[in-house]
């Protein structure tokens, strides 16, 4: 019906006098459902409901609320921040002007009228106004409750069991901000009334009690200082004393509204509810618990007897992320629990990549719950989130958290800023009742008492919509620090909101996040770096002086040593713990990979963030040759070391793989799709199958990603995965390899579609091999028009093959192979699917012009956060070194320093 904009904090839906006149005046004739309820948002909306407000998010997060809400443009300067952010003029719609018509168009419909609000005085000029200018309209009552009524839960049931006898369509409710808003959210339902408008002084516009400013005035967004003019005492405080603020709000906190996520399908078979006991990888669960390790032995197995408890209320499947342990914690987790997902992440990835390694075996979960290791869960808390998490439709929900004694943790953050760190520079933990702005932590005992809206808190436990959680991986290069408060921002930016839940309780065991300079200096760069990343040069420069400062201020400490100056050096930065990778160089095979890219830059970076250590180590030569790129993907990936860009001006795959082949000059060589993810092992055993004296040709195996994908989709992926010419060909998969014998076989690419099928039919069966190895992950197509798409172009490729090589298809055996796939219903369905669309694909095959590639698997840019250098905003590269981290390690992590990041999770050194 209408755009989007959140204004300071707020939704505003975007529509026009006429559309919103058409709304309001169709849901109150319809009979039955939930009432709508419509607000004006101006600068005093924004002030009770904008960001920092004391009611933000309010409306619709209590369970108990009865309407859905009509957000109306009123005020200039909303006006005007609105046309700046869509680019298009936006009429302003006060409940005022809107009020008048509406009236006249109930009257000429025959709906029933009802007023809530205003005076005495006010209810006998509307009567008698109503009488003179609109005679036929039915009036169904006047209510003019004092505040203590309003106040009153029983009171305003009764009030609002009277409005629903008088058989009120359209109720005016002029009680004033904030209350006409919180009231109608609370018993719209009650009402009877298909429309609440909260118009507030509406009904003394319409009396005539109140004047309305000249038109002139109002053309120039002036209205507010002739109302003053009338009214300075009451209205003084509103655009006084809350207007500027509130102002500095609409400036700061406003943005366009990101397509709202859709939900994470659920429509698996649900997992059997087993009191005691985890659920496996297979079917429906409740909550996907997600958990990284680093030595954890001494915590992890009292974190899950706690979750156990869990399991009465909740199916729950629990994923141990571990980060190449020293002290058995993987083979602890393996033996005592054998009913937890326990997977070793090959390497130390750190936190974030954890996290996303985890994700990728999450299978169907309504959410997910991250935890340190060293948590311990209170019983009936992880329904508690639960329950806040659908109740507050929030995208993430962080419970309370104790230390070992049983004090609060003051776990609740702020959005870092340059006013923030300069408090915490000079303040630190003192004078803890000091202004929100300078202050980044919360310590208001009072904010840890009832559950509401922050703007980030720390990571040790966060329950995430699962929609929410599969469009926001991790950020991989913060490593250590400051990836919650990136992950909470970009949760923010996608319109979500954090709640804290002060019902949902755990006990921090650790607590701690040790004493050492060396991840005392990695929290403060992180810092840095995560400003660089959302703010101007200038505001990131600003940002770094006060962090600075507070080290200079602290540098006299034993665990501070050296920060300060690794703070002021940036050349210091790549030499801090970063991820590592479990391939030793010194036995990694040698070869060179070559990544043809036409505008890629949605998904390179995930694909080179493997291959990176191997490039910046020089075991393996990485090539990117973008081809006829007019986007940024040959700036993406120079942001990578070690990583060589060639640009061609030919918009050709063939072109990019010859110009590959030109540059490399080591062997073996393995082919890879820009959107393929390919783990550091994979390369390596397909290197190693391909040296002198192996096979000539090789293919990594392939898993397909069908998260979200059309259900035809699974079916017919379900159908080809069952297929032995899929299992064995190396097609398909986005990646193959040759060795410099096999490469000899042919001068060069031909200008073709398909040159994984060319490569496979050079070689015999003896020759070529499909890997057992861990496999590359492959996004198919995820609707069926897109599938369509691609199968057009791949059966024109099968056609230019044959047609080279004067042989027929083999349409016939495929279908012997389908035949043969069926065991019975599920697989007949599947298998007339892939028919159907084998079938449909084949008569699209026409020739087509233009670069063509699906679109639908792609990530969208909002939720695409990889780690590369971004050279026009200053970003920095977090360097992936191959060996070892210093021998310090990384311990669990508590409360850090305040000037910077606070900590947030699991030990990942």
């Amino acid at each position: 019906m209408a755009d989007k904009v959140v204004l300071g904090g707020t939704p505003v839906d975007l529509v026009d006098p006429e559309a919103a006149l058409d709304v309001i005046l169709d849901r109150a004739a319809a009979p039955g459902g939930r009432p709508l309820a419509v607000a004006s948002v101006n600068l005093d909306h924004l002030h009770h409901f904008g960001t920092g407000g004391r009611w933000a998010g309010t409306l619709h997060a209590d369970p108990a609320s009865t309407a859905d809400w009509l957000y109306l443009l009123d005020g200039a300067p909303l006006v005007a921040r609105s046309r700046r952010l869509t680019r298009r003029h936006w009429p302003r719609l006060a409940g005022s002007d809107l009020a008048a018509p509406l009236l006249a168009r109930a009257e000429d419909r025959g709906l029933r009228v009802g007023f809530l609000g205003g005076s005495d005085e006010s209810r006998r000029l509307l009567a008698d106004k109503i009488a003179r200018e609109h005679p036929r309209l039915r009036v169904a009552g006047m209510w003019s409750p004092c505040r203590e009524d309003l106040a009153s839960a029983e009171e305003s049931k009764r009030i609002a069991g009277s409005i629903a006898s008088s058989g009120a369509q359209i109720l005016f409710v002029g009680l004033g901000k904030p209350r006409q808003e919180l009231w109608m959210d609370r018993y719209a339902g009650l009402t009877g009334a298909g429309v609440l408008l909260g118009f507030g002084a509406a009904v003394d516009f319409l009396a005539g009690r109140v004047s309305r400013a000249p038109q002139w005035v109002s053309d120039h967004g002036l209205e507010w200082g002739f109302r003053l003019a009338l009214e300075p005492r009451r209205l003084a405080g509103r655009y006084l004393v809350d207007g500027p603020p509130a102002y500095v709000k609409l400036r700061t906190r406003s943005r366009t509204l990101p397509p709202t996520l859709p939900e994470h399908p659920t429509g698996g078979v649900p997992a059997e509810r087993t009191p005691g006991r985890f659920t496996g990888p297979d079917g429906s669960a409740d909550v996907a618990v997600v958990v990284v390790t680093y030595n954890s032995s001494r915590d992890i197995n009292g974190l899950l007897a706690s979750l156990r408890a869990e399991t009465r209320d909740l199916t729950l499947r629990v994923l141990v992320a571990d980060n190449s342990s020293s002290d058995g914690t993987l083979g602890l987790v393996r033996r005592r629990h054998p009913d937890v997902i326990a997977f070793s992440t090959g390497g130390n990835l750190g936190y974030s990549g954890g996290i996303n390694a985890a994700m990728r075996r999450a299978g169907d979960a309504a959410a997910v719950l991250v935890l340190n290791p060293d948590l311990r869960v209170e019983e009936g808390s992880l329904k508690t989130l639960q329950l806040r998490l659908r109740a507050s439709r929030a995208g993430a929900v962080v419970p309370r958290l104790l230390d070992p004694s049983g004090a609060v943790s003051p776990t609740l953050r702020r959005e870092p800023s340059i006013a923030r760190s300069l408090g915490d520079a000079f303040l630190g933990r003192r004078a803890a009742s000091r202004p929100a702005w300078l202050a980044t932590s919360d310590f208001d005992t009072e904010s840890y008492a009832h559950p509401h809206t922050v703007h980030w808190a720390t990571g040790a436990a966060l329950m995430v919509r699962r929609a929410v959680a599969d469009a926001l991986p991790w950020d991989e290069s913060f490593f250590l620090y400051s990836e919650e408060v990136d992950f909470f921002r970009r949760l923010r930016m996608l319109g979500e909101t954090v709640w804290y839940e002060p019902a949902a309780t755990m006990t921090h065991v650790g607590g701690g996040s040790g004493a050492s300079p060396e991840l005392n200096a990695l929290l403060a760069v992180n810092c840095i770096r995560y400003i660089r990343k959302y703010h101007s040069t200038a505001y990131a420069g600003a940002f770094r002086g006060a962090v600075v400062l507070s080290e200079a201020l602290r540098s006299w400490k034993a665990d501070r040593k050296g920060v300060l100056w690794t703070v002021l050096n940036e050349q210091l930065w790549t030499s801090l713990p970063g991820p590592t990778s479990e391939a030793p160089v010194e036995d990694f095979p040698h070869g060179s990979v070559i990544i043809p890219a036409h505008n890629e830059s949605q998904v390179i970076a995930r694909t080179l963030a493997p291959l990176a250590p191997l490039a910046a180590a020089g075991v393996v030569n990485v090539f990117v040759v973008c081809n006829g790129c007019v986007d940024d993907t040959a700036e993406i990936a120079r942001g990578f070391d070690g990583v060589t860009v060639l640009e061609i001006d030919q918009a050709s795959k063939s072109a990019a793989l010859n110009a590959g082949d030109a540059a490399a000059t080591r062997w073996p060589r393995l082919y890879l799709d820009a959107d393929i993810q390919i783990t550091p092992a994979a390369v390596r055993d397909v290197l190693a199958a391909l040296a002198p004296g192996g096979l000539l040709a090789a293919r990594p195996a392939v898993r397909f990603d069908l998260e979200g994908a059309h259900p035809l989709i699974h079916a017919y992926y379900g159908t080809r995965l069952r297929l032995p010419s899929a299992r064995s060909g190396l097609w398909s998969a986005g990646a193959y390899g040759i060795s410099k014998r096999g490469h000899d076989r042919f001068a060069e690419f031909p200008d073709i579609i398909g040159d994984d099928l060319f490569v496979d039919r050079l070689f015999l069966p003896s020759e070529k091999a499909v890997l057992d190895v861990e496999p590359v992950v492959v996004r198919p197509p995820r609707t069926p028009g897109a599938q369509l798409a691609v199968l057009n172009r791949v059966y024109r490729g099968n056609a230019q093959q044959n047609s080279m090589e004067e042989r027929h298809g083999t349409a016939l055996g495929t279908l012997k192979e389908v035949a043969q796939s069926i065991r019975g219903p599920l697989s007949a369905v599947n298998a007339a699917v892939y028919v159907g669309f084998a079938v449909a694909g084949r008569r699209g095959a026409a020739p087509a012009g233009g670069w063509e590639r699906d679109e639908s698997s792609r990530l969208p840019a909002a939720a695409r956060h990889d780690s590369h250098d971004d050279s026009a905003s200053g970003r920095p590269i977090t360097r992936v070194p191959v060996t070892g981290i210093p021998a310090s390690g990384v311990p669990v992590r508590g409360t850090g320093p305040l000037h910077s990041s606070p900590p947030s999770s699991a030990s990942v050194g």
